[in-house]
């Protein structure tokens, strides 16, 4: 007899993130540093773990390096079984056709067989590049209730954002009678979250006739779920209720990194119950100088703080020297801010240099932007870096950028 799995998820990790601009030239949008301590798709891995769901393909596409090496063989998760686990799916060359991952369904089409090896009743599908905590498994109960052949989970948006949004029109009992792709004049405020858990068998058939339509563009939202509805398929929306960001913009990025802050955030990465893991880096505790001033932020182990901290967040092993200051701004690992140099309303990437008295950004009252510096870039003494700037490149001593 078989082994199997009831639920297997699948994470979809490939996205290259264009409008986050400098902070994913050079790796994928799930693996963009997060709240100190975090990747974001930690929360994905974390929330499969805490929900019973024990074996997650990750398929992967743009800049896949960090990634992989982030994920390894699972263990921070809980995700290291001999049968089960994670798995990072990469694309592969098939006889027949090129493999590089056309659209979402394209991308499950492709790994199908990994699927296949769990035997499973229901397949759960993910995007990795959204900042919530959701037990999964509440709403594979509910799609067992209801005999659901597909079910999405959903979430009541703002009328004024619904049109960015895939929108579900349901039935009193929760039943889907129409889905409207990012509609202008949207008839409800309930938007999917692009988290969808599929009876099995059915999921396969769909797969499979979209692939061997030509004219299909071979994504879920636009393409495999119209096709389920226009065939009567019983398809149900999972109200969800809690925080839930999709962290695809610089503005919702930094937006969602400053929930974190306060006494009483406006979403808790410490609750204990739902515990969020991570592959924490090995780092000495957090050290503060006689100068330092901390105010509403955190901080990450291995940061060295002599200057000021206002209303931000520091990854690990961030330097910020005596007479600079931070405030309202992300940091990622490993940057240096010097002495003098102030840093407002801005996201800085990985292992930056901020030379002594630069600007970067300006006071968030009256900037028109959040300033950003890419990834291992040097910004000069006395360089000054306007709101709203994105840069990806060295900027040199006194320049204006």
């Amino acid at each position: 007899m078989q082994r199997k799995k009831e639920c297997v998820a699948m994470l979809l990790a490939g996205g290259q993130g264009s409008r986050l601009y400098a902070l994913t030239n050079n790796i994928a949008k799930p693996a963009v540093p997060f709240g100190a301590k975090y990747r974001i798709i930690d929360f994905p891995l974390s929330n499969c773990i805490n929900s019973g769901i024990d074996t997650v393909g990750v398929l992967t596409q743009y800049q896949p390096l960090v990634l992989n090496e982030y994920i390894g063989n699972g263990q921070p998760w809980d995700l290291d079984r001999n049968f089960g686990g994670v798995h990072v799916l990469s694309p592969y060359q098939k006889k027949s056709k090129s493999a590089w991952y056309e659209g979402t369904a394209y991308a499950i089409f492709q790994n199908l067989n990994f699927i296949k090896m769990y035997n499973p009743e229901y397949v759960l599908i993910l995007s990795g590049d959204h900042i919530y905590k959701m037990d999964y498994s509440k709403m594979l109960r509910a799609h067992i209730d209801k005999g659901a052949d597909c079910t999405i989970a959903a979430i009541d948006v703002p009328l004024k954002e619904a049109s960015r949004f895939g929108i579900l029109n349901t039935n009193p009992d929760g039943s889907i009678y129409e889905f409207e792709e990012k509609p202008k004049q949207p008839k409800s405020t309930l938007a999917s979250m692009g988290v969808y858990i599929f009876t099995a068998e059915k999921m396969y058939k769909y797969l499979e006739e979209d692939d061997d339509d030509p004219n299909s563009s071979k994504d879920f939202g636009k393409n495999i779920l119209p096709a389920m509805l226009n065939a009567g398929e019983k398809m149900f929306a999972y109200q969800f209720e809690g925080y839930w960001k999709d962290v695809g913009t610089i503005s919702s990025l930094w937006e969602a990194n400053m929930d974190l802050l306060g006494e009483t955030p406006v979403f808790d990465v410490s609750d204990t119950a739902w515990k969020i893991h991570s592959r924490n880096p090995l780092a000495p505790p957090e050290y503060m100088g006689e100068k330092a001033v901390v105010k509403n932020s955190m901080i990450a182990l291995g940061c060295e703080i002599y200057g000021t901290v206002q209303n931000s967040v520091l990854s690990s092993n961030v330097v910020v020297e005596e007479g600079a200051t931070v405030i309202d701004s992300v940091i990622m690992s490993g940057t240096v801010i010097k002495k003098g140099a102030c840093v407002s309303y801005s996201i800085i990437d990985e292992d930056v240099v901020v030379d002594e008295n630069a600007t970067i950004g300006a006071d968030k009252a009256t900037a028109k932007g959040i300033a950003v510096l890419g990834r291992g870039i040097t910004v000069g003494k006395g360089a000054k870096v306007g709101a709203g700037q994105i840069i990806d490149k060295n900027i040199k001593e006194g320049e204006e950028a």
